[in-house]
């Protein structure tokens, strides 16, 4: 393994700055252009770049630090292996490492709720938001979101393992300028992250085949393409030249938040949501990393309650131009065809579908589940007489107005909501190349495009950042249990994108919970008590 690794590290530097790789499909072998022409004299400068230090793949346990934190008025005590590379030839190890922390009580043998050392799963929380580079998570006993511990800590205190490893993203550069962190960089990290764990089984406690992934937006993508896209050999040339463990890349399960996924026709999906919905919300100030803490002043007209990186939203709204309006028509419209090409179908067999005009049994579908968050709700005694959208009859929810629950949310993007016309969006980003840093994704951004010069990523690399391409698939082992929020309020993407994912899941035989709780907006973690009942009770099974 260690020869093959030295002789991929100067691969490495070749498949980041425009080398033509080789992606596998599961059906036929297709060639992936990573960037355009004009950077073969890059790639070719780059192979004779000397080589990085290369990085034992083998976890030393003897280096660690004991940490106490609490938990509900309970001291927590764990072990922290922190800032463990994973991968032989890092191309960034700030962000190509992982902490890895154990409960003490099983170092002393004890069982925790229920679990042994061998037996314990493992929690593997990534911190992804907006595409952006996600460092290494740590326990903390004040989280900006939860306001109190966060899932790390509360996993902690109930017997898992938690490895947070750190993931690259679309801003990361290398110091001769190259972009070394855009797709598929984040997922490629996370199979290695995967990958080091398997091969260092055993020497910690914790049960490499019980491993639980979860994120949120962008993270929540992550988690969910993890999960579905175990073991495929499409990423393989990656991971072999950052000298990756032979090991599975497979996991347990995911739980996932919110995620900004499918991206291809995320678009579609937004506005057949919220076409007719002139007005958008999201600040001109673009993505931003939240204030930390509740007590600082919060910038005058912009809503800082949102996980990190993700749109800035301001509260006022501005209107959308003549061109986002057409953009907003012809994307709906392509809605359908799209939606009726997956051929999906209800847990009941019932096929779903769109007609021209975007309405039937998918609409119906898409309606049941806000119908079920609002019931819901009502039984918990909010009052939902304010929601003119909804029709409640005897204290049953009956009926609802898809189009006038959009009005109600409002719209948050401006269409098109991913691939901007004017390379505008952190999706923009992350489609890029080693020497562009925005591409547009979709031949829909492409053909309108108004930035003079803007290039289309290639297919091979947007089919790797898509589950959809992947679940159910030859070749490919996808995650058995899936937990998938939305929330009722949110609307940084549309509720049609995770409910597709779920509906996908579901009719290849996989065991998912999908929901949208009710006023909640981008946002996860927000019901821990809920997300660790669902994670004991696949942790528990044998």
């Amino acid at each position: 393994m260690q020869g093959r690794n030295k002789m991929c590290a100067a691969a490495l530097f070749f498949m980041m700055t425009g080398g033509l790789v080789l992606a596998a499909d599961t059906t036929k072998a297709e060639p992936v252009q990573a960037v355009a022409a004009a950077t073969q004299t890059r790639a070719q400068t780059a192979q004779t770049a000397p080589v990085h230090q290369t990085y034992s793949l083998d976890l030393d346990t003897t280096k660690y630090k004991k940490k106490t934190m609490t938990v509900d008025g309970k001291k927590v005590a764990f072990r922290a292996y922190e800032n463990r590379v994973y991968v032989a030839h890092p191309v960034d190890t700030t962000y190509q490492s992982m902490n890895i922390y154990v409960p003490e009580g099983y170092f002393k043998g004890k069982t925790i709720n229920g679990y042994t050392a061998k037996t314990a799963p493992i929690l593997l929380p990534n911190t992804v938001g907006g595409y952006m580079p996600g460092a290494p998570g740590q326990p903390s006993e004040n989280d900006r979101m939860t306001g109190g511990a966060n899932a790390m800590l509360v996993a902690l205190s109930k017997g898992y393992v938690v490895a947070a490893p750190g993931a690259r993203g679309r801003t990361n550069q290398a110091a001769d300028g190259t972009y070394t962190g855009k797709a598929p960089a984040l997922i490629v990290d996370m199979k290695a992250a995967v990958r080091y764990l398997r091969h260092n089984a055993g020497k910690l406690p914790g049960d490499t085949e019980k491993i639980i992934s979860n994120g949120t937006s962008a993270g929540g993508a992550l988690s969910t393409l993890i999960g579905a896209t175990g073991d495929s050999k499409d990423y393989e040339p990656y991971l072999q030249a950052l000298g990756a463990a032979d090991e599975r890349d497979d996991i347990y399960a995911s739980s996932v938040y919110c995620p900004i996924t499918d991206l291809d026709h995320a678009d579609m999906a937004y506005e057949w949501m919220f076409n007719g919905v002139n007005t958008y919300h999201q600040g001109n100030m673009g993505a931003m990393k939240p204030p930390a803490g509740n007590s600082q002043a919060k910038p005058t007209g912009v809503v800082t309650n949102r996980p990190d990186n993700a749109p800035a939203e301001a509260a006022a709204g501005t209107e959308m131009t003549a061109v986002q309006q057409q953009a907003s028509n012809d994307l709906k419209a392509l809605y359908p065809a799209y939606i009726n090409s997956l051929h999906l179908v209800d847990k009941n067999g019932k096929a779903l579908t769109l007609d021209e005009n975007g309405q039937g049994s998918f609409a119906d579908y898409i309606k049941s589940i806000y119908m079920a968050s609002a019931q819901k709700a009502l039984d918990n005694g909010t009052d939902l007489s304010s929601k003119t959208w909804l029709t409640i009859k005897d204290g049953k929810v009956t009926d609802m107005d898809l189009a006038g629950y959009a009005v109600d949310v409002t719209r948050l993007k401006a269409a098109p909501a991913f691939d901007g016309l004017d390379l505008s969006t952190g999706e923009n980003q992350e489609f890029g190349t080693a020497t562009i840093d925005k591409q547009h994704f979709t031949e829909y951004g492409e053909s309108h495009s108004l930035t003079a010069g803007a290039t289309l990523a290639d297919k091979g690399i947007v089919k790797l950042l898509n589950p959809l391409n992947y679940i159910g698939k030859s070749g490919v082992k996808t995650a058995h249990y899936w937990r998938i929020r939305h929330g009722e309020t949110d609307r940084d993407t549309a509720i049609a994108v995770p409910a597709v994912v779920a509906l996908r899941l579901q009719q290849a035989g996989y065991d998912v919970d999908f929901a949208s709780p009710w006023a909640r907006g981008h946002a996860g973690d927000y019901d821990m008590d809920e997300l660790f009942a669902w994670m004991d009770a696949i942790g528990h099974k044998k």
